[in-house]
């Protein structure tokens, strides 16, 4: 494989040395090290699974005589990787697997962000809010607001705030049932708040409070979550960033019901994505696009 390029990195491959999984023998290891001498390589990559780890120490101590670089890129190919990075802790090396991206400056500016874009969209809704809760008032009984708990940042339980858009009713042994098309409880004022995602604005308090973002993974109720994060591989992780009323899944259509569950793995790909890419300009865009697309949409009943 000599002369092999990796395009746009700068790197030109000088040799690949195949290990067998297992002990490594020392002819192999004698063979190494004489392919980089008479390669001239500068760098050596060390690219084995987790498993083979501790092959590792025994290649890097056969190349002690050798001064080119050493690196060693170990396979995550199977593992869903969240903010990943090397990292020095209480003067030992890490590698940083699944990680918030909201810690440092990042949290700070993240909280400032909510706190003035949330105070001058609170004021500006004001007056709809105010039209809003008389409408409910008027047209059904019951409270004004209805509240739920969800699960919020690092998994603490927090109580989310919505116009209320149901008649009041029970649920059984605290199952909580997702409104469908045609959902009987759900009034025609609600129908409308819930299309038109207005019965969210109340959550602008939650981010006021500091337990919600403006933007981040929607809150799900904590039974979905006991029933998903069993089905679906990394559903905790996108807890590790605070709820937001609006998200990257839902600016790409995937809001209201998830009746099933490739449903739920799509929404979780978008909320990780986001976690992991996250930045103040894609915040931005979200809004942007919450604004333009993100209050009408035909999947919520």
């Amino acid at each position: 494989m000599t002369g092999q390029s990796i395009p746009g990195e700068g790197f030109s491959i000088a040799g690949v040395e195949r290990i067998a999984s297992g002990d490594i023998k020392e002819a192999c290891l004698e063979r190494l090290a004489r392919r980089v001498e008479t390669s001239g390589a500068r760098e050596v990559w060390i690219c084995v699974p987790l498993e083979m780890g501790s092959v590792v120490r025994t290649i890097f101590y056969a190349l002690r005589n050798h001064t080119a670089e050493v690196r060693f890129i170990p396979d995550f190919r199977d593992m869903r990787l969240l903010n990943h990075r090397m990292s020095e802790v209480a003067g030992h090396l890490a590698i940083d697997l699944s990680m918030t991206p909201m810690s440092g400056m990042a949290r700070v500016i993240k909280r400032l962000e909510d706190i003035f874009i949330g105070a001058a969209i609170s004021l500006l809704i004001f007056p709809v809010c105010l039209g809003i809760a008389i409408a409910i008032k008027v047209s059904s009984p019951g409270p004004i607001l209805f509240k739920q708990y969800r699960t919020g940042a690092n998994g603490k339980s927090f109580k989310v705030y919505k116009f209320r858009s149901m008649e009041v009713h029970e649920e059984e042994n605290g199952k909580v049932t997702q409104a469908r098309q045609g959902d009987p409880r759900v009034t025609k004022l609600g129908a409308f708040l819930r299309r038109t995602s207005l019965d969210e604005l109340p959550q602008f308090y939650n981010v006021l409070q500091g337990r919600m973002s403006i933007v981040g993974p929607r809150p799900h109720a904590l039974a979905h979550n006991e029933y998903y994060k069993d089905l679906v591989e990394s559903y905790m992780r996108r807890h590790k960033v605070k709820p937001g009323i609006t998200g990257w899944a839902q600016v790409n259509g995937l809001r209201g019901e998830t009746d099933t569950l490739d449903k739920m793995e799509r929404r979780v790909e978008f909320d990780l994505w986001y976690i992991d890419n996250w930045s103040v300009w894609l915040d931005l865009r979200i809004i942007f696009l919450t604004v333009f697309k993100g209050f009408f949409n035909k999947n919520a009943y």
